[in-house]
């Protein structure tokens, strides 16, 4: 198999974020089937390669046909991808609605559904696979005695959330609000009997979907009870009345009438283990391994041959529309 370079801007400080540790997490997973490396762009860092310096020594240090560059940046694609056009590329996307378009030369890898859905609709012709983010197997439940009435985490979640529905719940139960960084995430999910999660406002002013929302996913791995919001990857496994309950359910009365009778309720809705299991580390190995292969497989290919699929361009869909009313006007002649 070709070798894999991930491409990060950078590693750390203002790059920092969800997005950029489920990458770096793939770029381990990757390690178990073939060579892969993080690469920087913006940021030289040290003990890392630059892609500027890869592609300055390409001629001298290697062939970069042996290559494959793993983009995701979402905002940074539409640069990345031209300068990278004349070599292997695949996209590995996250969040969806950002407004650039790709090559079919470029296979497209997903994290959820829903984000597998949105490129299937608008780049038919690329390749295209799903593979999940890891759900790290010390997220589980330790069935241990629960102090916390309901975990919130503050960043990404909605106004509403924290101005309205928190300070109501803080009169009648225990409430914790996390703001800051959390080494054990797993042990505080096993400390909270329910998780409050909102984050369709936060993206919505991003302006792109939740790629995939890990928390609520964790939360439920370790036996909280989960109110979500369901939006963009999020509706890949949440179930609301199956799994988990939908938050910001018509008024703050009923949400807060909601999440008290779930408190005093024996009955748990609970994430079935199958479904778990889908995004553990054993089973995303064996779905990268077969995804990996077919791309390879299709690298080889693109050497010899040209796309030749028409692309759904608006010109082909006026041309199309036009078609159709002609056929439709001989029909009533």
């Amino acid at each position: 198999m070709r070798k894999l370079y991930f491409l990060v801007p950078g590693t750390d400080g203002k790059f920092a974020c969800g997005g950029l540790w489920a990458e770096l997490k793939t770029v381990n997973l990757a390690q178990n089937i073939c060579s892969a490396e993080v690469v920087t762009y913006r940021q030289r860092e040290k003990d890392k390669l630059f892609l500027d310096d890869i592609l300055k020594n390409q001629n001298s240090q290697q062939n970069l046909d042996d290559v494959i560059f793993v983009i995701s940046w979402g905002f940074d694609i539409a640069k990345l991808a031209p300068k990278l056009q004349k070599y292997n590329v695949v996209y590995h996307a996250h969040s969806a609605g950002y407004n650039f378009k790709l090559p079919s030369s470029i296979p497209i890898i997903t994290v959820s559904r829903n984000t597998m859905g949105y490129w299937g609709q608008k780049a038919p012709n690329n390749l295209i696979y799903y593979l999940p983010n890891q759900i790290a197997d010390e997220f589980t439940n330790l069935h241990l005695d629960r102090d916390i009435d309901v975990l919130v985490q503050a960043r990404k979640s909605s106004e509403y959330l924290i101005k309205q529905l928190i300070p109501t719940l803080q009169q009648k139960c225990q409430v914790f609000v996390v703001d800051s960084y959390i080494e054990d995430l797993p042990g505080l999910f096993n400390r909270a009997k329910i998780y409050l999660y909102d984050s369709a406002e936060y993206w919505a002013q991003q302006g792109v979907s939740e790629g995939f929302g890990l928390q609520p996913m964790e939360a439920l791995a370790c036996g909280c009870q989960v109110f979500s919001s369901v939006n963009g990857g999020l509706s890949d496994y949440l179930d609301p009345g199956f799994n988990c309950y939908k938050i910001a359910g018509y008024s703050l009365e009923y949400d807060v009438q909601r999440i008290l009778k779930t408190l005093s309720s024996p009955v748990a809705l609970t994430l079935p283990a199958e479904v778990l299991a889908e995004y553990r580390t054993e089973n995303i190995i064996q779905r990268f391994t077969v995804i990996l292969s077919a791309i390879n497989e299709f690298f080889d290919h693109k050497k010899y041959y040209s796309a030749n699929i028409q692309d759904i361009t608006r010109m082909r869909l006026a041309k199309l529309f036009i078609q159709r009313v002609h056929k439709k006007l001989i029909k009533f002649k």
